[in-house]
């Protein structure tokens, strides 16, 4: 039997937010899937940590998977995903490794896609003012969720780093009709009900 194996990028080209939104949807609405608890990995004096996350989804295409990531604190330093890993799919019926793919992306996507189910099914329908707090991977992925459910009027992001917050809406809006905008602070970023 092939194993599929994607890297980041194909993974990134082959689910589309709007997909995995609805994948998650199926997903949590079915109760389909059995999710022990994590692992967590954490030696004494490591910089990092691993956690192990395993599930189970039944149904005419049974299968076994698993998550296995690194956290590396240190890796927005030098300009990598602090978040590395894979996930590998099992044939529940043979044990036979079906697929790797690189979990940098299947995080991003998939944790930003249950905020944009959770944002569709309890926001208001008018909502279009949006607060991004940090300025990092998930706040990209967060971005095309929301802007995939909502109709986006204005984005204010804050990071602790506030320049980071500043390159993050100059790329971004290149991307979004929506005006995206660095605040100095996260008070700041949220916005005012009225």
């Amino acid at each position: 039997m092939k194993v599929v194996i994607l890297n980041q990028n194909e993974a990134a080209q082959l689910l589309t937010m709007a997909k995995c939104i609805d994948v998650m949807a199926e997903a949590l609405a079915r109760g389909r899937v059995h999710l022990p608890l994590r692992m967590v990995i954490q030696p004494p004096n490591a910089s990092g940590m691993m956690a192990l996350m395993p599930s189970y989804v039944r149904g005419e295409r049974a299968a076994y998977g698993l998550k296995a990531i690194c956290v590396s604190p240190n890796n927005p330093a030098i300009g990598k995903d602090s978040h590395q890993g894979a996930v590998m799919l099992f044939s529940a019926e043979t044990g036979e490794l079906l697929a790797m793919v690189n979990a940098s992306a299947v995080t991003a996507m998939r944790t930003a896609a249950v905020s944009g189910l959770a944002t569709c099914l309890l926001a208001r329908k008018d909502a279009g003012d949006l607060a991004i707090l940090g300025a990092g991977v998930q706040a990209r992925a967060h971005l095309a969720a929301m802007a995939e459910v909502r109709a986006i009027e204005r984005v204010r992001v804050a990071d602790v780093n506030h320049e980071r917050a500043r390159q993050f809406a100059a790329e971004m809006s290149s991307h979004y009709p929506f005006p995206i905008e660095a605040a100095p602070s996260s008070e700041q970023a949220v916005p005012t009900p009225t």
